[in-house]
């Protein structure tokens, strides 16, 4: 799901009907817990936190600062609206986007294995993307097209510059087509939701990869960033790469070795109490879009979404940012290679796209996420749909991830400013430093 909040759509006007806003919960102050200790380590971050659920905004909050080897969790308030759990660094949240980093460094582990190329042509292993084509005119016509110049390559999956749509940013027909093809990106809720598209999921990866080979892309390949269900399509390449399947991969050799045993593309039964509900911000009430107790996410997914479909704890992805601040090795074990590491966290976009304006400045991209450039240089991470953000700030050494569960994103701006809050609770250690 999109990182940037791009279902702007589900507005806070008009959503889901009066039935439902009746029947929401108010925001209302809630439960507080929070460790003095990270308080104290980390205020800006903590005021965040206080401001947010002691106002009645959101449930709960949690944010983890790693740093020497060291997690500092600051968590306030519960689960859910009608959960006494407190949340915590083991709670369960919907990753959405930042499923997309993990994908990214699957594909970094087997490049730099030597099984496929950052420039390999993607045909070279799905043969049926040999001869794309591309809108004329971008969000046009489906049916006035040219043949596509330039072969799409694994460096333009990886940096959202192949030229591929996202049903959740395009307009007009192409979006219509991705739709009918059941070309969307994930699942959100059992129930239709306005300014989401409703689309039956292909039965797998392989069906997924084939039905997109067949629509036309909007962009030229390598020549603009355009978010896009490119990190889905780099699953269905790394399963074919690799040789099994794409979770299975994923979960062999990123999240056993780095201890992730919260993470999957599905919830447990038997970690159902763990589980947050995903909320709509909505003239001031909080009405449960994927409540905790009949998430759509206790059931199997159609397919693995590797640019959305990922339910992790904070604990968890902490410990694979971890893994990519310590350049691949995590607690004296060797889970990627540094090169690999390096690489993917560098600025992979092509020369004539260079730099794009993500997190609200310019920057590079990387293996599915932003890299800062000038005074952000050191910064790899991404964001998602429900509002979590998880990053790694090499300058300071440190990783930091903000849990909450809400949609859009862009409902309020505590993306940008959980980002800032790091910033300035990291810059007296780093100038003491």
């Amino acid at each position: 799901m999109a990182g940037l909040g791009a279902v702007g759509s589900l507005s806070r006007r008009g959503f889901l009907g009066s039935a439902l806003l009746a029947g929401g919960a108010g925001l209302v102050p809630r439960l507080a817990f929070a460790a003095p200790d990270g308080e104290a380590l980390y205020p800006a971050v903590a005021k965040l936190a206080h401001d947010y659920v002691d106002s009645g905004k959101l449930p709960g909050l949690v944010a983890l600062i790693g740093r020497g080897g060291a997690q500092t969790i600051i968590a306030r308030g519960t689960q859910s609206l009608d959960d006494p759990r407190p949340a915590g660094p083991d709670s369960l949240y919907r990753a959405y986007s930042m499923t997309k980093p993990v994908t990214g460094m699957a594909a970094m582990i087997l490049i730099d294995a030597g099984k496929m190329g950052l420039d390999q042509p993607l045909a070279d292993i799905l043969p049926k993307y040999a001869k794309m084509q591309v809108q004329v005119m971008p969000d046009g016509s489906v049916t006035d097209l040219r043949p596509a110049k330039t072969p799409i390559t694994i460096r333009h999956l990886l940096t959202h510059t192949a030229g591929l749509g996202y049903s959740i940013v395009q307009k007009g027909p192409i979006k219509d087509l991705y739709v009918a093809n059941g070309l969307t990106p994930g699942a959100v809720s059992r129930y239709p939701l306005p300014g989401l598209p409703e689309a039956k999921p292909l039965p797998s990866l392989a069906a997924f990869a084939d039905k997109l080979a067949e629509m036309p892309l909007v962009y030229e390949p390598g020549t603009q960033w355009s978010y896009s269900v490119s990190l889905d399509l780099l699953g269905r390449v790394i399963e074919v790469v690799a040789g099994q399947p794409f979770d299975a991969f994923v979960a062999e050799r990123i999240f056993g070795p780095c201890g992730m045993t919260s993470s999957g593309f599905q919830v447990a039964a038997k970690d159902r109490d763990r589980l947050t509900t995903d909320y709509a911000p909505v003239n001031g009430r909080l009405i449960p879009i994927d409540p905790a107790a009949r998430s759509i996410y206790l059931d199997p997914p159609a397919y693995p979404y590797g640019g959305a479909g990922l339910v992790t704890s904070p604990h968890d992805y902490d410990r694979f940012l971890q893994m990519l601040l310590g350049y691949g090795l995590l607690d004296g074990r060797r889970v990627m290679n540094e090169s690999a590491v390096r690489l993917g966290t560098s600025n992979l976009l092509p020369a004539a796209v260079g730099q794009t304006k993500v997190w609200e400045t310019l920057s590079g991209f990387g293996a599915g996420g932003r890299v800062g450039l000038g005074n952000d240089a050191g910064v790899f991470g991404w964001s998602g749909l429900a509002g979590t953000v998880g990053f790694v700030n090499y300058r300071a050494g440190a990783t930091a991830g903000l849990w909450v569960q809400y949609i859009p994103s862009s409902a309020f701006p505590l993306g940008p400013e959980f980002r800032a809050a790091v910033r300035a609770d990291l810059a007296p250690a780093k100038a003491a430093a």
